[in-house]
């Protein structure tokens, strides 16, 4: 990677990971689900400049409901109980252990010996952070968080078996991921009726001030639309291995945010936990990163020869 492109790198990672602080700070008097619903009718407007995935609707609607609707939706709910944004960043990063587990299950994909030991290292880790979570948030909070990370992971294994799903290369999974937007905001805002009833809402919508409407202009238009457009863009110039692990700085920017901002500083064992859960993710993505970096290795001086003669051969004839 060039310097530009780890620049934009920890760019998005800082994006991503303060976007915890700032869903905290915006739903202040706003009801989680009904905030969701108001975050992805924002982003499916982007519907009219970025092309349809090529995928079918069924992956769509699956990929909208749970890697958008029911992640979000449990992750703002488990904030507004109280969890605190960095350890929700943190537990959110179980995603990565819950998908190897619920690909192995759906997918019948066998998972190597690291991404084994990736899983296991990643379950010890989340269970230091519940176990030192220093009665701060209520055990359900962090139950929500997790529902979160593993409907993520649903949404990761339906996305997957939908293979190449954008028109433009330059695009990725943005495509995807605003198409399905579409499927978030009448449900989200029939589950919040259900939940919060009409009149928290109507509360909700008065109290819709300055302050949320920064959090949905940030979480939609910075995090969703930019962060994504700027990722794939990376991803297009750069190996996967190389890009995906500037990922892991999110949960540390948020942590960090949210001990200056609010004063949220994880405890001793919040702390632990979270290193042992990342450690666990980055073991996971060991078998990726390697295999990556033997399908981009240069050819050696004779096999590259040998292709510049071959090559020279065609051209002849």
């Amino acid at each position: 990677m060039t310097r530009r492109d780890m620049l934009l790198a920890a760019t998005v990672a800082t994006l991503w990971g303060f976007n915890f602080v700032v869903i905290d700070w915006g739903m202040a008097g706003i009801p989680p689900v009904f905030f969701v619903a108001v975050r992805f009718a924002v982003v499916a407007l982007a519907v009219v400049v970025v092309p349809r995935p090529l995928a079918s609707w069924r992956t769509v609607v699956g990929v909208g409901l749970f890697m958008s609707l029911g992640q979000f939706a449990l992750l703002y709910t488990s904030i507004a109980l109280g969890l605190q944004p960095g350890i929700a960043a943190l537990l959110l990063q179980a995603q990565v252990v819950l998908t190897i587990v619920v690909a192995a299950l759906a997918l019948r994909e066998r998972p190597s010996r690291m991404q084994t030991i990736g899983v296991l290292v990643g379950t010890v880790g989340l269970g230091v952070v519940a176990f030192g979570r220093g009665g701060d948030a209520p055990a359900v909070a962090v139950v929500l968080c997790l529902l979160a990370a593993l409907s993520w992971a649903i949404g990761n294994v339906i996305s997957r078996q939908a293979g190449p799903v954008s028109p433009a290369r330059r695009l990725g999974a943005l495509s995807l991921t605003v198409w399905s937007s579409l499927v978030v905001p009448i449900p989200a805002l029939g589950l919040s009726m259900i939940i919060d009833g009409p009149d928290a809402i109507a509360a909700g919508i008065a109290a819709f001030g300055w302050r949320p409407i920064l959090s949905t202009l940030y979480t939609a238009g910075l995090c969703t639309l930019v962060g994504y457009a700027i990722f794939n863009g990376l991803l297009a110039r750069n190996r996967s291995a190389s890009v995906v692990p500037w990922v892991l700085l999110a949960p540390v920017v948020a942590m960090a945010s949210a001990a200056l901002l609010p004063g949220q500083v994880p405890n001793v064992w919040e702390t632990v936990g979270g290193v042992v859960l990342v450690a666990g993710v980055f073991i996971a993505n060991a078998p990726a990163r390697r295999r990556a970096e033997r399908t981009r290795m240069p050819d050696s001086p004779p096999t590259a020869a040998l292709r510049k003669r071959r090559d020279h051969a065609t051209i002849e004839r």
